[in-house]
C-alpha cells in the first residue's frame, strides 16, 4: 500500500491518541497510517473505507480509553511510525497519565504516595499513629479528629499494597470523575472509606489501613452503573470484575499470604454497587 492509495482522515493532537485510533483501524479491518504534520498527527485510510472510519472515530474520540481500544492496541500494535520525530514512551505515559486523571483523582493518589514515602524514609511509626482509626469510636472522638474516619484510607504498608490500590484508584477514579464529575467521585470516595473504615474497625480494631476498600467501592459503582446505565459509558471487564470478587473470596477463606482487611473490602463494594443503584434509580 502506497501513500497515494490513501485519504486523510482526521487530524488528532496527541501522537497516542493517534496510534489508538489507527490500533482500532486496523482491529476493523480498515488499513490505516499515521503521519507527522507540524506537531498533529493525521490518520490517512483507503479512500472507500473513509466512511466506516469517520463514523469509528466519533464513537471512538468520546471515550478513547475504554478497554477495547486498550486491546485492540496490545492485539493489533503493528501501526507504522510517524515519518518524524514523536514522543517517547516516557512523555506518552505522563500525557495519558494526567489525562486520564482529575484534581481529585491526583490529589488521592499523590496524597498515598507522598504518606508511603515519608513512611519508607522512617516516619511510619509517627504518621501511622496520627491517622489511623479512633480507638474507641465516640462523638467526642468523631468531633475532635473527624479526619480519622478517612485517614486509614491513605496508610499503605507495602509497595504491592499500595501499587495494586492506586493503580485501581487511577483507573476508575479517574473515569469516574471524567464521566460524572468530581462531586460523584468526592462522594464516592467519602461514602465507601467511611463504611469500609467503621466496618473493618467493629470487626479487628484500629490497627488497619489502605484504599482497598475505596477501590472496592469504585468497582462496585462501575459495576453496577454499567449494568443499569451502560449509555454513561462506565465498564469493567467481566474477566476483571470476576477476578475482583474471587480475590474477595480467598480473602476470607484465609489462604492468602497476607493479611487483608475482607471486612473493609467487602463493605466498599456492597456501598459503591449501592451508590450507584440510588444515582441511577432514585436521583434520575
Amino acid at each position: 500500500m502506497t501513500q497515494s492509495e490513501l485519504h486523510a482522515l482526521v487530524k488528532i493532537d496527541q501522537h497516542n491518541i493517534a496510534l489508538l485510533f489507527a490500533n482500532y483501524l486496523s482491529s476493523q479491518g480498515i488499513r490505516s497510517q499515521i503521519e507527522d504534520a507540524q506537531g498533529a498527527y493525521v490518520v490517512h485510510c483507503e479512500v472507500e473505507q473513509h466512511e466506516q472510519a469517520k463514523a469509528i472515530f466519533e464513537e471512538f474520540i468520546q471515550q478513547p480509553y475504554h478497554p477495547k481500544y486498550q486491546q485492540a492496541a496490545w492485539q493489533h500494535g503493528n501501526v507504522g511510525k510517524v515519518n518524524s520525530s514523536h514522543p517517547s514512551l516516557l512523555q506518552s505515559f505522563r500525557q495519558q497519565f494526567f489525562q486520564h486523571a482529575g484534581i481529585i483523582t491526583l490529589a488521592v493518589f499523590i496524597s498515598c504516595w507522598l504518606i508511603f514515602l515519608a513512611s519508607l524514609a522512617g516516619w511510619a511509626q509517627e504518621i501511622f499513629y496520627s491517622i489511623r482509626f479512633y480507638s474507641q469510636l465516640s462523638l467526642e472522638a468523631l468531633s475532635h479528629e473527624p479526619y480519622r474516619l478517612l485517614g486509614p484510607a491513605f496508610f499503605h504498608f507495602s509497595w504491592l499494597h499500595i501499587v495494586f490500590n492506586t493503580m485501581w484508584w487511577w483507573q476508575l477514579g479517574g473515569a469516574i470523575e471524567q464521566k460524572l464529575g468530581k462531586g460523584a467521585l468526592i462522594n464516592l470516595f467519602l461514602l465507601s472509606a467511611i463504611i469500609s473504615n467503621v466496618g473493618q474497625f467493629l470487626v479487628s480494631g484500629e490497627n488497619f489501613g489502605g484504599l482497598s476498600g475505596v477501590v472496592y467501592g469504585l468497582v462496585g459503582y462501575v459495576w453496577w452503573f454499567n449494568w443499569l446505565a451502560p449509555e454513561k459509558g462506565l465498564s469493567l471487564s467481566k474477566p476483571i470484575i470476576g477476578f475482583l470478587l474471587f480475590w474477595l473470596l480467598l480473602g476470607f477463606a484465609g489462604i492468602l499470604p497476607v493479611n487483608m482487611a475482607n471486612t473493609a473490602h467487602l463493605l466498599g463494594l456492597v456501598s459503591g454497587c449501592l451508590l450507584a443503584w440510588f444515582k441511577i434509580k432514585i436521583q434520575a
